[in-house]
């Protein structure tokens, strides 16, 4: 079973284990049919691992408790608390302003001004990440581009604005009056003409 943590607070494996783990990661990155036999190791190693992160958990949280208890009893368990501060940083704590004040009253011995040094760094980074997740802009849908408006050809209609179709025209009336005098009638302006009398008729009359 792979212990919790290695030399640098890391999870360690077995030889044996670290082959099994080597022919997983092969297999994902090539599948291919795998004997029952290096399944059920698969299986197993899974098993352990995921057991090995569970007791991480629970070994992280009483050296967490006793840092809380340690530094509570501060300043006659200074040895016992910068021992167990160093191994709270080797497995990922941040050190809290409590650790910072309590360094800062300790400064004196070597460790705690070795340690204050590396809680600060570690507290500036940690702030200036929060800082960049907080000032980073939301990024807002762009607005659509305007729409490319028709301009008239040359000669055409001037852009006075929206086109209206244009009002029917209403049949002028037969008698418009011009000038104000009525417009004359057909037998007006082409009055019929006088038709000539016969012969016979010229004579008489003469």
């Amino acid at each position: 079973m792979p212990t919790p943590y290695g030399s640098r607070g890391g999870m360690a494996f077995s030889a044996d284990e670290l082959r099994v783990l080597r022919r997983a990661l092969a297999l994902a990155l090539h599948p291919a049919p795998l004997p029952s036999d290096e399944v059920r190791e698969c299986l197993r190693l899974a098993e352990s691992v995921d057991e090995a992160i569970r007791e991480a958990g629970r070994l992280r949280a009483f050296l967490l408790a006793d840092l809380a208890r340690y530094r509570a009893a501060l300043p006659g368990s200074a040895t016992g608390y910068l021992e167990l501060l160093q191994d709270a940083l080797a497995a990922g704590y941040r050190p809290q302003p409590d650790d910072l004040a309590a360094l800062r009253n300790l400064r004196k011995l070597p460790l705690a001004a070795a340690l204050l040094g590396r809680c600060q760094g570690i507290a500036e980074r940690s702030v200036r990440a929060r800082l960049a997740r907080t000032s980073t802009p939301s990024v807002t849908p762009a607005a659509p581009a305007p729409r490319t408006r028709l301009t008239a050809l040359p000669g055409g209609r001037a852009d006075t604005g929206p086109v209206r179709p244009a009002a029917p025209k209403e049949p002028a009336p037969a008698d418009t009056p011009s000038r104000g005098r009525p417009m004359p009638t057909p037998s007006e302006a082409f009055p019929p003409r006088k038709r000539p009398a016969p012969p016979g008729e010229r004579r008489e009359a003469s």
